[in-house]
């Protein structure tokens, strides 16, 4: 076979394959299939609500435990604890969230999040509760429902699941905003 012959063969097949995969989408979108992207998301609760945090950030779930109070910290920072020789800074979602703080109970847990593939941070939850994949077509945008910028800054969308709705969060966003920038702590 001489190089012109299959060169043309080889355009042949190409053009056939492009018509098969034409032919597959076409057949996909008239039965109503779609190719729907999912998402995994760690859920807890803070008074009562159902929270989701992309499930790639999450370290680890800890039992509630000793945290020493860090002077002069925001209102939000309950202080650090020691992960194997790591420094964690625990915040209080609650407080942060603008919430009234609550006694710690058997449910109470840890979130450990990395955030800006350095730091490792804490999230005090009131309890956690499973690891869900949701269709990506399925979240709504986040709803203007009060005039507080700040908590509308840390949801990036919503979504009904098993008839519960769900407030999914922005972490880098929410943890970028409670950071002190590192050119201000350069400048001392």
């Amino acid at each position: 076979m001489s190089l012109e012959a299959a060169a043309a063969q080889l355009q042949a097949l190409e053009k056939h394959n492009g018509q098969l995969r034409k032919k597959d989408d076409s057949d996909r979108r008239a039965s109503g299939q779609e190719d729907v992207a999912y998402h995994q998301w760690a859920t807890f609760k803070v008074d009562d609500e159902l929270f989701g945090i992309d499930v790639m950030q999450v370290k680890e779930v800890l039992r509630f435990s000793e945290i020493t109070p860090v002077p002069g910290a925001e209102h939000f920072i309950l202080g650090i604890i020691n992960l194997r020789g790591n420094v964690v800074t625990v915040i209080d979602t609650r407080r942060l969230f603008g919430l009234p703080d609550t006694d710690v109970s058997d449910e109470t847990r840890v979130i450990v999040v990395e955030f800006n593939d350095q730091e490792v941070i804490g999230l005090v939850v009131d309890s956690v509760d499973e690891v869900i994949n949701l269709p990506q077509n399925e979240v709504e945008r986040a709803p203007n429902v009060s005039g507080d910028e700040t908590s509308r800054r840390f949801v990036q969308g919503v979504c009904y699941h098993n008839d519960l709705l769900i407030i999914l969060l922005d972490l880098s966003k929410m943890l970028l905003s409670i950071t002190p920038d590192s050119n201000e702590d350069a400048a001392y």
